[in-house]
């Protein structure tokens, strides 16, 4: 049961000299070996990580062996951890993933949504072309669920569990591979079922902030996980474009980051970053990091709701970011966008307020 003091004050806005709004969040970041090294709120609640499991569900298909088997390049596997924007570019990597693994578009059951990122959404329209499944930003992670199937040795069949099913043999693997990734059994993980009608997961942000932890610095874990782990995020630093798109906040942070970040953003005000070792200073441990903010930070402020400068989020990330020493001063600018501080302003373009974090991390001594 969550409680008043499992989510604290994370971002305020002011409009005049008055604190007008609050969010509440709670965070965890974590090393590898498990060491809790940051905390605000109760870095224990138990919440589902959305589509910021997208890592740990291709996870699987790596260490089966996927990509050598179905020839699969680094930029193909970045959009199988993706939340995409439905460009023609990410339609058209989805399509090559699928050409390679014999899977079609007509298998998918992750449904059709317009794709994100505007222009294409407008595009599409003009064009009078329709929105196919392979929009939908979940479509490359369903494409690469239903290739495990077939390494498995498990095709389609209409009179057999389909491949979301939580009890078919496809999400047994994902999830075991999951719950060890964050040092738990399954029966530890709640699961439930996804935007996308894929089974997700239900853990501690402790939990979870151990998972990215071990994904940037496997070397304790057992080949072929570790390999699996590399690859994994080598590909989506090398192709940050891949993994959200124009207007995303995780694809704008790993280019800012050269590499020194994974970041994976989820429905309902979740987001998980990976720290690389090294990113802070020489030496320093990679850490895994999951916050979560109370009130699902569906809305922006004085920007347009989808507009993904106005999500909580994006400053959170980045106030995080800067207290724990990750960002450059020149990164920080790069990203000044998304905050960590932005003006309120009216219909007419007057500054009438400010929006800006408002907690310090809690570290460990």
């Amino acid at each position: 049961m969550i409680t008043s003091s499992d989510y604290l004050p994370v971002f305020q806005l002011t409009r005049g000299p008055i604190v007008e709004s609050i969010h509440f969040w709670a965070i965890s970041v974590v090393d590898s070996s498990g060491k809790l090294v940051a905390w605000y709120g109760n870095p224990e609640v138990k919440t589902y990580t959305r589509s910021s499991a997208k890592p740990f569900q291709a996870l699987p298909l790596v260490e089966h062996d996927g990509l050598q088997r179905y020839g699969l390049t680094t930029k193909e596997l970045a959009l199988i951890c993706a939340s995409h924007s439905g460009t023609d570019e990410h339609v058209e990597v989805v399509s090559s993933i699928q050409a390679k693994t014999g899977v079609h578009e007509s298998e998918l059951l992750c449904g059709i949504h317009t794709p994100y990122h505007k222009a294409t959404a407008d595009a599409l329209r003009a064009r009078g072309e329709e929105v196919t499944s392979n929009h939908h930003n979940c479509s490359g992670k369903h494409t690469g669920m239903l290739a495990l199937g077939r390494l498995l040795g498990f095709q389609p069949d209409p009179d057999s569990l389909p491949y979301i099913d939580p009890d078919h043999p496809v999400q047994h693997t994902i999830l075991e591979t999951f719950a060890e990734m964050c040092d738990l059994s399954p029966e530890e993980v709640a699961v439930g079922i996804d935007g996308c009608s894929a089974p997700n997961f239900g853990v501690s942000l402790r939990s979870f902030a151990l998972a990215f932890a071990r994904l940037c610095d496997p070397g304790k874990l057992p080949e072929p996980r570790a390999s699996a782990c590399r690859y994994i995020t080598t590909a989506m630093t090398a192709h940050p474009d891949m993994v959200g798109g124009p207007d995303s906040f995780d694809t704008h942070l790993m280019s800012a980051t050269a590499g020194r970040v994974v970041c994976k953003g989820g429905a309902e005000g979740y987001q998980a970053l990976g720290i690389l070792p090294g990113a802070i200073r020489p030496g320093s441990p990679a850490l895994g990091i999951a916050f979560k903010i109370s009130d699902g930070d569906l809305k922006g402020h004085n920007r347009p709701v989808d507009s993904p400068l106005g999500r909580v989020r994006p400053p959170v990330a980045l106030e995080i970011l800067r207290q724990i020493g990750v960002l450059s001063g020149a990164e920080l600018e790069k990203l000044a966008d998304y905050g960590p501080t932005f003006p309120v302003d009216n219909w007419k373009k007057v500054v009438v307020g400010w929006a800006s974090p408002c907690f310090t991390l809690n570290l460990a001594a």
